[in-house]
């Protein structure tokens, strides 16, 4: 539908109309999903990347000219350090109850597009709702486990959960010796949670991120599963959040800053 050199020429005229330097740049490829209307533009190096981004500025107007509903950027060391990542979650998971998650991982490799294969797991799951909370839901919902929600008090009215005892920081930081505990009680083998890692095993309890497991990005989980905002949280908590989102290569820059802007003038 697209090719390369047609996407770099426009993003060139973009670029001299909206008076941005003439900055030399080059892609590699471009993916087209007509599934879901999503074109993946895939950049030489990060630099390359950072000139089609623009901002963000050249690849909202970008998206404009092209009529698709979705347009992302990534470029060749993004997706290089992400395989690295899934082979990391392949080593993890072989040999244990969370084998299920093999199938998404294989899928993740190929990614993009996003092709997901149908997957049920079977092992009761603690789903504490963080920053992520939406995904976290549309995550489990998605494999078909078995779970309760539980989150911080009032930090999510619109969300469907037991509330708990809690300080605001634990919606970015949630605290793994509570939650094991409370896993513990509820017979539960799995907790999910905006955990600082992917996959960290406490005697028969699993504590997992999926998201930083399977490397996926902030910018993505919005598009796959919704965003909401919770009304309750630690403000510093959050700018540590957002930098070492930022530092993982989960969250872009310019997507962080607008976030932290747009929460704090709450």
């Amino acid at each position: 539908m697209f090719t390369a050199g047609e996407i770099s020429e426009l993003v060139r005229e973009i670029r001299r109309e909206n008076g941005f330097p003439d900055s030399p740049f080059r892609i590699d490829e471009v993916r087209y999903d007509p599934e879901g209307d999503k074109l993946f533009i895939i950049a030489h190096d990060r630099t390359d990347k950072s000139v089609i981004i623009g901002n963000s500025f050249v690849i909202g107007k970008l998206r404009e000219r092209l009529k698709v509903r979705q347009l992302t950027v990534y470029s060749n060391l993004d997706l290089e350090i992400k395989r690295k990542k899934l082979e990391k979650a392949e080593r993890l998971v072989k040999g244990t109850e969370l084998e299920f998650l093999l199938p998404i991982i294989e899928a993740e490799k190929n990614f993009p597009p996003r092709k997901w294969p149908g997957v049920r797991g079977n092992i009761k799951t603690l789903l504490f709702l963080s920053f992520n909370a939406k995904a976290l839901i549309g995550f489990v919902e998605r494999l078909n486990l078995p779970y309760e929600a539980v989150g911080i008090r009032h930090a999510f009215p619109k969300l469907d959960y037991e509330p708990l005892d809690g300080e605001p920081r634990e919606i970015f930081f949630p605290d793994e010796g509570k939650l094991v505990k409370l896993a513990g009680k509820r017979e539960a083998k799995l907790v999910l949670a905006d955990f600082p890692f992917g996959l960290r095993w406490e005697g028969e309890i699993a504590l997992m991120n999926p998201f930083r497991l399977l490397h996926i990005g902030f910018f993505e989980l919005k598009y796959l599963f919704g965003f909401e905002k919770p009304v309750v949280y630690d403000k510093r908590a959050l700018i540590d959040f957002v930098v070492n989102l930022t530092h993982e290569g989960l969250m872009e820059s310019t997507d962080g800053a607008n976030l932290i802007w747009r929460m704090w003038r709450k």
